[in-house]
């Protein structure tokens, strides 16, 4: 699944091929993509005449903002945009087309069909759900140690489940756990509110480190992740801890294991990681 570094970088990249177009029309192939409205003709009368203003971010989602609306999208699990040519091959995983007036088309592509849309009048997107749900942006200079100590002090759940609820930290979500917890020398089943004031600021540290380089190499490309111009993230060359059970760890020589914490696959090192 897409996370903060990932989106981040489809943002900046298909901001730059999309800002200015105008849509003539919009074709939805899988309706219940559209959360809201909840009528797909009204979802694509109102898009329709629209120009793309900007595109942000708000934890893993995406809001492109057009004349009136913001679309909030969330890519989930295989979420892809792209422009093409009006005569380009549709693929069969494609279901939501925008005809741009310049004879291009914007297509969300989404192979298991896990993405979600809402489409809000401007300046209201941040009032409702999803995004009224997500707790503090990690890359933000408000997000200090004292707001992590904050968040997680609340909790006894085990540190990385709390990590990656976005209703407590919005953004973070397998992979840059894993590596933050990693760098940190956090275990992951320690509960969250029993971290030390030395481990809040390890851990404020690591997050907010991981997140940074990995938006800077364009996020990481395990599976079939690409950026708004098709292009993969170099970030998975980077990590340390995440997908490496069974190798040796580069700190301390141990060898990684990977367990199972809180549904998700977890990597840890025994020896820099002590529960």
């Amino acid at each position: 699944m897409p996370e903060l570094p990932e989106v981040e970088t489809v943002k900046r990249t298909l901001g730059e091929l999309i800002t200015d177009e105008i849509i003539e029309k919009v074709t939805v192939t899988w309706p219940k993509m559209v959360k809201f409205p909840d009528d797909v003709q009204q979802f694509s009368s109102f898009l329709e005449g629209q120009t793309f203003r900007s595109i942000n971010r708000r934890g893993k989602f995406l809001i492109i903002y057009l004349d009136d609306y913001a679309l909030v999208s969330h890519l989930r699990m295989e979420g892809r945009y792209g422009i093409f040519n009006a005569d380009e091959e549709v693929s069969p995983h494609t279901h939501v087309r925008f005809l741009l007036k310049s004879g291009k088309e914007l297509r969300y592509t989404d192979v298991r069909k896990f993405g979600t849309m809402h489409l809000f009048p401007a300046g209201t997107e941040k009032d409702n759900r999803p995004l009224s749900a997500l707790g503090p942006e990690p890359l933000e200079a408000s997000f200090t140690a004292e707001v992590l100590n904050e968040r997680l002090s609340k909790t006894t759940r085990a540190v990385k489940t709390a990590l990656l609820d976005q209703a407590i930290i919005a953004g973070l979500g397998n992979i840059y756990v894993d590596e933050a917890l990693f760098e940190a020398g956090v275990h992951p089943e320690k509960p969250a509110g029993l971290l030390t004031s030395a481990e809040i600021e390890n851990l404020h540290r690591s997050i907010k480190r991981t997140l940074s380089e990995a938006v800077e190499a364009g996020g990481s490309s395990i599976k079939s992740y690409v950026n708004g111009q098709g292009e993969m993230g170099m970030f998975q060359q980077k990590l340390v801890i995440y997908g490496r059970k069974g190798e040796r760890c580069r700190t301390c020589g141990e060898t990684i294991i990977r367990t199972v914490v809180g549904g998700r696959g977890t990597h840890t090192c025994p020896q820099c990681q002590v529960k």
